[in-house]
């Protein structure tokens, strides 16, 4: 096999190169987002899930207690992907969802309670992160492929 027809890709788990061949089909490499939004009204919380997803290569995490203030933040700079604590004090979070969805934005929302039977309807199979956060849920719930 010469050089051209080598290639590698980096795993994300182990930071090691794997190799591979360009004749074989591409493998899909999950990668996170370069820019995460983080909707959650808990301090210690949202302090927590940035520094896991900071850990997971996330280059850019933001942090918005409100709905007001997570809609400013959107409207602001679009997200790569957003996670949404479903109960923010005396709001929800779905206004956020919405927005993100017609914006073509991949999010999840976060709950610690069983309350999937109180989403609006199109919600209804969204993908949800339990609390409390594991660094492999997030993994797994921000994983993108190239």
């Amino acid at each position: 096999m010469d050089h051209a027809d080598r290639s590698f890709r980096i795993d994300l788990q182990t930071s090691e190169p794997v190799m591979g061949t360009s004749d074989s089909e591409p493998e899909l490499t999950p990668r996170p987002p370069k820019d995460v939004l983080i909707v959650e009204d808990n301090f210690l919380i949202a302090l927590d899930t940035q520094e896991m997803l900071t850990e997971l290569g996330v280059t850019s995490v933001r942090t918005a207690g409100t709905v007001e203030e997570a809609l400013e933040m959107i409207a602001a700079q679009v997200p790569d992907f957003c996670l949404l604590d479903v109960n923010l004090g005396q709001e929800k979070s779905f206004d956020v969802a919405e927005r993100l969805f017609a914006l073509g934005v991949r999010f999840a929302f976060a709950t610690g309670y069983g309350e999937r039977d109180a989403f609006p309807v199109h919600f209804a199979d969204a993908a949800i992160v339990s609390k409390p956060y594991t660094i492999d849920r997030l993994r797994q719930a921000i994983a993108f492929t190239e």
